[in-house]
């Protein structure tokens, strides 16, 4: 390393650790790599973005963190990924290894077999005695006992490859299960719902709103025109809400047709105009289903807000937002509630 890259590594250090402490940021080496990239500004885009995040949120929320640095600092290939990868290819040379000394035992053994068959024609024509025949079987014996062990070895290291291969695909699995997006919308699953809430409710969470949405009669489009349109229906009202977000708000798939929306510095008031804003948006949603060609139009949700009060838990936050969506339905459905 050259003295002046030292330098500027140095410099920029002492310029992250009190940042990361200020913002109350976890000591990983992720977020590390990320504010070391901030305060250099390698990438005027990030730092443009974590300035926004810093100024909607006290403490930068760890999905948003997470988000900034698979797009603006990570390598193509997740270390998750590079860890099952070295898994992978410590288990197949294990057991490439074991194969090969499988195979060179077994040759020696034949070598041996051979070489026996062969002594045995010489006890009868060079008439050996007793104990030259029987060390000809000790021999035989021996070797016998080399590949069994050498067999067991094999069959141990298939049994514990099994297992790691199980290991693998419990792990990839799990990965899969906590992957930041839902693959059908494009915006962030209910993990991550439940990683920002959870994060944003030990910070200062004056002025937090929840929106819940929930798309009018959905099953009656899977039922009239299919699977294929209700998921359509799923993409366009996430990219409706993906498109509307604001001032640090994050929209999540909540689960099936059901939406959330976090709006950090906020109150009722703003975000229940915010709601509105949103129903008016999907309410002019128009779709054409492929099949038919046939032009669908009516495609509403309803909206249940709540904004964050002291005492309240993770639980009772979104329970009163998914009270007042119950409520919406109840009195017509494609509306706003609280009124």
């Amino acid at each position: 390393m050259s003295d002046a890259i030292f330098v500027e590594s140095t410099k920029r250090l002492k310029k992250v650790v009190p940042l990361m402490m200020k913002h109350r940021v976890a000591t990983t080496p992720m977020n590390y790599a990320l504010w070391y990239s901030y305060v250099g500004n390698d990438n005027p885009q990030l730092t443009s973005e974590l300035d926004d995040l810093l100024l909607s949120y006290p403490v930068l929320p760890p999905i948003q963190a997470q988000t900034l640095y698979r797009s603006f600092v990570a390598d193509e290939v997740e270390s998750g990924t590079w860890q099952m990868r070295e898994s992978v290819e410590a288990m197949l040379i294990e057991l490439g290894q074991s194969i090969n000394d499988t195979h060179s035992d077994a040759s020696k053994f034949q070598s041996s077999i051979d070489k026996t068959f062969s002594n045995l024609h010489r006890v009868e024509d060079e008439g050996w005695s007793i104990e030259e025949v029987m060390g000809l079987i000790r021999e035989l014996d021996g070797d016998s006992k080399a590949i069994r062990n050498s067999a067991q070895f094999f069959s141990s290291s298939l049994d514990k490859a099994k297992e790691e291969i199980q290991s693998l695909k419990d792990q990839l699995k799990q990965s899969q299960k906590l992957a930041l997006y839902d693959s059908l919308t494009g915006l962030l699953n209910r993990h991550s719902f439940d990683t920002e809430l959870t994060a944003l409710l030990k910070s200062d969470n004056k002025g937090l709103c929840l929106i819940l949405a929930d798309i009018d009669h959905f099953k009656k489009f899977n039922d009239e025109y299919g699977h294929l349109l209700g998921d359509q229906v799923l993409k366009s009202v996430g990219r409706r809400l993906l498109d509307a977000t604001r001032d640090g708000s994050m929209a999540f798939r909540f689960g099936g047709e059901e939406f959330a929306i976090l709006i950090p510095k906020s109150g009722l008031r703003q975000a229940r105009q915010y709601a509105e804003t949103l129903r008016k948006l999907i309410d002019k949603l128009t779709l054409r289903d492929k099949r038919t060609t046939k032009l669908i139009d009516h495609i509403n949700a309803s909206f249940g807000v709540s904004e964050f009060k002291k005492g309240d838990s993770l639980t009772s936050f979104i329970a009163r937002a998914d009270d007042f969506l119950y409520k919406a339905k109840a009195q017509g459905r494609n509306r706003v509630m609280p009124l």
